[in-house]
């Protein structure tokens, strides 16, 4: 059987069992903060367990993308070592919620190994939880499993949970004996041996564990299996090897083909024994594709924090190992396109993403690649000062700088040093990082809130603040604490920093007076207020207001946050996520995973959607009152399209905001208007790169729109200025010319007074209006028009200036040939040559140039060097004939770099002739005077 065979003969069996195929999760788990990733397939249903959330059906099957790369189920380091771990894998899995349980999970399980794929019994062993009566039974009654094949197990082998905290129960795992004569014996289970493997899981979950560690019985008991897909294929496909089967075949044959290594495909006798350097390094980044393809297709990135830390360590693992097939330049993503045409019938998601997945992957390659180089350079120092130290362990401090400094993860400096049979020191690593996290957070802390919040908490230990500012923001309260320069309320209609929204600010009126709040900030379910003034005692009455005015620009802010998200979305991909943001009465600010430049078409785009749906005047309709909030999974149900986003924490009930169902929709708990009409404009102010593979717009809205306005009009008519001053100085180039000369040149007078008149015209093009609205955009439309033509008129001034300059520069060489004759009469003999060292007047660097080049002929043999002075400058010449390049008596750049740097400057060139620029124009006169000694060190 093919793996595509293997997998969809599982769903069928369940699915003529009455199961309802479901389609696999999110290997990110948006809504579950306590994952970094979905590490089974019973993740998605983690809601229905705890009754928090129904499903429209009592059975399900699935098969589901699961990571296992931290934490408790962590098996990283067995992964390419021996045959069967692995960080990304997929589990088949059926599940019952509160219907069938273990009598039909172990039947249906025993017949789909036995009969459907045909398993031999003999080679069957079960264990069961070491108090699981009624399992043990159910064994031995609707199986003909070996009763001596049936074994019980403590809490570490048959107890499943998925976290510390959260659903839980007694387990009866199934192992296949892989032992060439079927010798396996009872003490090889659950030893870790690949002799004896486990293939399924069936859990009976029955219980929830709290953050103290108790149990408490579900109000519904649960099934839930789990079956390592590659485990099964290895099986069935009678390998002795997982990576041998045709799940990672096809990866692994591109892998050969791209690095021009073999790969010796593992024999039975070396299941669990390290490999050679190559098969080793093929199976690891075999494996890690894997999971950054998929991790990355469904929304993650590396970084240095949290998952996207993980991935990072994932990505630079890999690039590790591709040193052992010597791969310098970047090749892991080439491996993507494989996996897709492998893959994604089943998981569509990474051929939709395929294009943006392989950028995020080469970007991290080409990243690290250099600095991995230099960082292995410094790891083998590092272990050849260990040896010449008789010692076994590498210090924390220099992991620690491997880390730092090179970006080497922990784990992969263990690995190399595995590999030299050398260890390292991972406590003084541990301590390391600790104080630099330390400082971290000292440097960070921009408020000393969260101690005075729980000093605050003592004295409401069962009261969470009551939130009314959705609706309300002025209501009576009472004084419930104070400390330091913070209070509490009751209840309050200041909405307390979070979520990317900053917090109120307003005002309290108490009997004594009134009080300014400053900030408003919560931890947990506390919110503190801020406060400068007199305040009173607790239990006094007070009135909270809050500002309105800019309550109003934030909420305007948040909602086209909400609404340009969703325009991203549409207009740069799908792939887009929120990776951060910022909202405030002034402006938004708004993180996302892309890696190119967004363009100026792109943004337009993204602001004509946006404005769009301002000029539509939607409703925007939010959950306001708890009673109404509904849980993730019945808002994932009743809005497909709803956003959510890792590292909100959302409770068991979650607030929605819409905006247009079709359009945005999002888990929310900041304040928004009640109409996007209320948002009045919107404008891109910067767009930009924060990090690799991170990008940030930053936008306004309403009155920080028309401050743009403001500010660009102001701009706008500084260029104008400007320009006129242009063609001022180009008037009188024009008059100094015909002054000068009598001549007619290109650019009439006329012309050059229409682009005048031109320029003057734009000063009222542009009136800036006095209040925010919805029309700011045709203001803004004339402002670009303006620039557009204003850059055309500026452009064709400089043409016109400099074909002026042209033709006056012509004119002074003609006028100035007759005086160069006269240089050269006052030159002086030096070495048997010519010196022409004079101060001239020429208008620019090329005017000199040509000045010299003229002297350089009638000189015949000689040296000359030229200064002007040029927009306050010095400006420098020297030329050289031939003959004396040619005999190296002289040269050019030698000469003008010595005279140049007596006037603080500097400057250099070809032997026959070289420029060079001074800042010292008082002293050009005396440094002139030196020229003949600077030339005679020279000229020997």
């Amino acid at each position: 059987m093919t793996s595509a065979e293997i997998r969809n003969s599982f769903l069928k069996f369940f699915e003529e069992r009455g199961h309802t195929v479901v389609p696999s999760s999110s290997v990110v788990p948006y809504d579950d903060p306590t994952l970094l990733f979905t590490n089974a397939g019973m993740n998605q249903f983690k809601d229905v367990f705890l009754e928090t959330g129904k499903r429209s059906y009592k059975r399900a099957v699935d098969t589901q993308k699961c990571i296992r790369v931290s934490g408790k189920h962590n098996d990283l380091e067995e992964v390419g070592r021996d045959t069967y771990h692995h960080t990304f894998f997929e589990m088949l899995g059926n599940w019952s919620f509160g219907d069938y349980y273990k009598k039909e999970a172990i039947a249906w399980a025993w017949e789909l190994l036995t009969k459907v794929w045909g398993l031999p019994k003999e080679r069957l062993w079960a264990t069961v939880y070491k108090d699981d009566d009624d399992a043990e039974q159910l064994w031995k009654t609707v199986t003909d499993i070996n009763p001596s094949h049936l074994l019980r197990f403590g809490e570490k082998d048959n107890f499943w949970e998925m976290g510390e905290t959260g659903p839980c129960g007694p387990c009866s795992e199934i192992h296949l004996d892989r032992t060439a004569d079927g010798t396996a014996t009872a003490s090889m289970v659950n030893a870790g041996l690949p002799e004896l493997m486990e293939i399924w899981n069936l859990v009976f979950i029955q219980y929830n564990r709290d953050g103290s560690g108790k149990l408490t019985p579900l109000p519904a008991k649960h099934v839930d299996t789990g079956m390592g897909f590659e485990r099964v294929c290895a099986v069935l496909q009678n390998k002795t090897s997982n990576y041998d089967t045709d799940v990672f075949t096809p990866i692994i044959k591109k892998i050969s083909e791209i690095s021009k290594k073999p790969y010796t495909a593992t024999s039975p006798s070396a299941i669990g024994n390290p490999q050679s350097e190559i098969d080793v390094a093929k199976r690891v980044i075999a494996d890690h594709v894997r999971t950054l393809t998929f991790a990355i297709g469904d929304g993650a990135l590396p970084s240095n924090e949290g998952r996207g830390y993980v991935l990072r360590r994932i990505l630079r693992r890999a690039a590790r190992f591709a040193r052992n097939l010597e791969m310098r330049e970047p090749f892991i993503y080439q491996l993507v396109p494989t996996l897709v045409e492998s893959m994604s019938y089943i998981f569509p998601e990474i051929n939709e993403k395929q294009e943006h997945i392989q950028r995020v992957i080469k970007g991290e390659e080409e990243g690290f690649g250099a600095t991995l180089d230099n960082g292995l350079k410094v790891f083998e120092e590092v272990v050849k000062k260990v040896e010449s130290l008789k010692s076994k362990v590498i210090s924390g401090e220099d992991a620690f700088k491997l880390y730092d400094t090179f970006g080497f993860p922990l784990d992969l400096t263990q690995l190399m040093a595995e590999e030299k049979q050398l260890k390292v020191d991972i406590e003084k690593f541990e301590v390391l990082m600790e104080e630099q996290k330390r400082r971290a957070r000292v440097a960070g802390k921009s408020k000393s809130v969260p101690g005075i919040l729980e000093f605050m908490n003592k004295d409401l230990p069962h009261e969470a603040i009551e939130f009314v500012g959705y609706d309300q923001l002025e209501i009576e309260a009472q004084i419930s604490s104070i400390a330091e320069n913070f209070l509490i309320l009751n209840r309050t209609p200041f909405y307390a920093e979070s979520g990317g929204q900053v917090g109120d600010i307003g005002e309290l009126a108490t009997q004594s007076g009134n009080l300014l709040i400053t900030d408003t900030i919560k931890k947990n379910n506390i919110i503190a207020h801020k406060y400068e003034g007199s305040v009173g005692d607790i239990g006094w009455s007070v009135k909270a207001k809050v500002n309105s005015r800019r309550r109003l620009s934030i909420e305007r802010n948040h909602t086209a946050t909400h609404l340009v998200h969703e325009a991203l979305r549409r207009v740069l991909g799908e792939h887009l996520h929120q990776q951060g943001s910022l909202v405030d009465d002034r402006h938004l600010r708004f993180d996302f995973n892309h890696f190119e430049k967004v363009t100026p078409e792109q943004l337009n785009a993204i602001e004509e959607i946006v404005n769009e749906k301002i000029q539509q005047s939607v409703n925007v309709v939010a959950l306001n009152e708890p009673k109404d909030w509904v849980s993730v999974e019945e808002a994932k149900k009743r809005w497909p399209n709803v956003k959510m986003f890792f590292g909100e924490k959302y409770g068991d009930r979650v607030r929605v905001v819409e905006a247009d169902p079709a359009f945005s929709v999002e888990l929310c708990g900041g304040t928004h208007v009640k109409n996007t009409s209320e948002i009045g404009f919107f404008k891109f102010r910067a767009e930009g790169s924060v990090a690799s593979g991170v990008r940030r717009i930053e936008a306004v809205t309403a009155e920080g729109a028309l401050e743009l306005l403001k500010i660009r009009d102001q701009d706008l008519k500084d260029r104008i200025t400007s320009a006129q001053a242009q063609i001022n100085q180009v008037s009188n180039l024009m008059a100094d010319l015909k002054r000068s000369s009598g001549l007619n040149v290109a650019v009439s007078a006329e012309n050059l007074d229409a682009v005048s008149r031109k320029l003057e015209s734009f000063t009222n093009v542009v009136t800036v209006p006095n209040k925010s609205d919805r029309t700011l955009g045709s203001f803004f439309e004339k402002q670009h028009s303006s620039e557009h033509e204003l850059e055309s008129l500026i452009l064709h001034v400089a043409e016109v200036r400099k074909l002026l300059e042209k033709e006056l520069g012509k004119f002074r060489l003609k006028s100035i040939g007759g005086n160069i004759d006269q240089l050269v009469a006052t030159a002086v003999a030096v070495n048997g040559f010519k010196l022409v060292s004079a101060k001239i007047s020429a208008t620019t660097m090329d005017e000199l140039k040509s000045i010299g080049d003229t002297l350089r002929v009638k000189m015949k043999s000689g040296v000359g060097v030229l200064a002007s002075v040029i927009d306050n400058k010095v400006a420098l010449v020297c030329v050289v004939t031939d003959d004396l390049v040619a005999s190296k008596k002289a040269e050019a750049g030698k000469i003008v770099g010595a005279v140049a740097k007596l006037l603080g400057g500097g400057g250099g060139g070809r032997p026959h002739l070289a420029t060079a620029g001074g800042k010292d124009v008082a002293k050009l006169d005396e440094v002139l005077a030196q020229t003949k000694s600077i030339v005679e060190s020279f000229a020997k």
